[in-house]
């Protein structure tokens, strides 16, 4: 458990941990290409652990040294594991290296915690099927039983947007007879297509349309990742709730596929300033400075739901703060995360004495609301245990959140940088 004490105000400057969406590609691409891959500022989550740890028992040497990766690849072909591959809690690890493992010539089994269990695999299972891999999974959930083979190209129309299900496409792709394209009903994030890209594989984009033909070998590079924007929206929402509060954010990914929430909070009436821009393998990377002020309110719906499925449920979390409150739509999927998101942010705002009106698809929020301190549970999900944090900093008296510990899947330094940048 750890108690949050109410804070008056935000200040500092911070520079974060790896983003975890590169850390899991660039490692999985690392794996199977040539050569060494030299990764800095790699993530220190729970989740990007479990990615390496797969790796190794696919017979890939991995070196890990704090911050710092070495991963020597093996080429295209992987060794057969001798025991299941734990995944551990991360979603990210098991869609995204199932689209590898359908390429290969063995048969390998994904395994994962309770929560992963209960996620839904089938909008991976069905087009990997397609394309020639024979999967095995109860019910359409894990543990999944990934016999490789000689795969074929597809034209494949995504159901749901799903940046991980895109991925895994794409990187079985790279083990298919021709080319691939993938249709996505609205853009998501693109960092296995420049990924890709970095390792030298020979990939084309048309606005929603991404083509990838096999045959290109990959090779290592050297890179240091930009830090996670996900874990970054949690400090910029900190401080955009309070108006005095002042904070900086160096070497942070702005990926335009990620960095709606910058817009959101300028169109909400926090101060945005981005800095010093530059480009790394594809991804732009820069400095932000946040200055609260007060916060009007906003409609999260459509496209924007896709691009800010991450940072929902912190902006759910200080929708009681703003003037207007925060509706959101088009938000089914959060149903399926590490928990579901629509009941658990719903809850808890409740456990603080919010008004929220719960939907299949999302939640409103009433704006201009007094929070109080309370004691609530994380449900063994990272966001919420450090969105609820956040929402405590500017209630009324502590709050107590159970089951904590779930943010070292993502940041295990959370709640010490958070503190760090509190005044009170």
């Amino acid at each position: 458990m750890v108690t949050i004490r109410p804070a008056r105000n935000i200040s500092g400057s911070l520079r974060l941990p790896g983003d975890k969406s590169i850390c899991h590609r660039y490692a999985m691409l690392a794996a199977i290409a040539e050569g060494t891959t030299r990764l800095t500022n790699f993530s220190p989550g729970a989740d990007c652990a479990c990615t390496l740890h797969c790796l190794r028992g696919l017979g890939v040497e991995c070196e890990q040294e704090r911050d710092r990766v070495v991963i020597r690849g093996q080429g295209l072909r992987l060794k057969g594991p001798e025991e299941p591959l734990d995944c551990g809690n991360s979603g990210s690890t098991m869609r995204m290296l199932s689209g590898i493992l359908a390429g290969q010539e063995f048969t390998s089994t994904l395994i994962g915690d309770e929560s992963l269990s209960r996620r839904p695999m089938a909008r991976i299972i069905e087009p990997l099927t397609r394309m020639g891999a024979r999967i095995e999974a109860a019910g359409n959930m894990a543990p999944l039983q990934i016999s490789g083979r000689r795969l074929r190209a597809i034209d494949y129309k995504m159901p749901v947007a799903s940046a991980q299900v895109k991925t895994a496409l794409l990187f079985a792709s790279l083990y298919a007879d021709g080319e691939t394209s993938v249709n996505e009903p609205v853009c998501t994030r693109d960092h296995g297509e420049l990924a890709l890209r970095a390792f030298g594989a020979g990939i084309m984009q048309n606005r929603k349309e991404i083509r990838i033909a096999a045959g290109k070998k990959l090779q290592g590079i050297e890179a240091e990742i930009p830090g996670d924007i996900s874990s970054a929206a949690f400090f910029l929402c900190a401080a955009a709730i309070f108006p005095g509060s002042h904070l900086t954010i160096s070497n942070l990914l702005l990926n335009p596929t990620r960095s709606r929430l910058l817009d959101i909070l300028t169109l909400m009436g926090a101060r945005m300033n981005v800095m010093q821009l530059e480009e790394r393998h594809g991804e732009l990377v820069g400095t932000v400075e946040v200055r609260g002020g007060g916060l009007s309110g906003a409609v999260i719906a459509g496209e924007d739901t896709a691009a800010l499925i991450d940072e929902i449920p912190i902006l759910a979390a200080i929708a009681p703060y703003t003037g207007k409150g925060i509706e959101i739509r088009d938000a089914r999927e959060l149903r399926v995360k590490e928990s579901d998101r629509i009941a658990t942010i719903a809850r808890n705002l409740r456990t603080m004495g919010a008004q929220v009106e719960e939907r299949g698809d999302g939640l409103k929020i009433p704006g201009n609301q007094r929070l109080k301190g309370a004691e609530m549970h994380s449900f063994h999900d990272h966001r919420i245990a450090m969105a609820f944090a956040v929402a405590a900093i500017r209630a009324k008296e502590e709050t107590r959140i159970r089951g904590a510990e779930a943010a070292s899947i993502s940041y295990p330094d959370f709640f010490a940088t958070l503190d760090s940048l509190v005044q009170r």
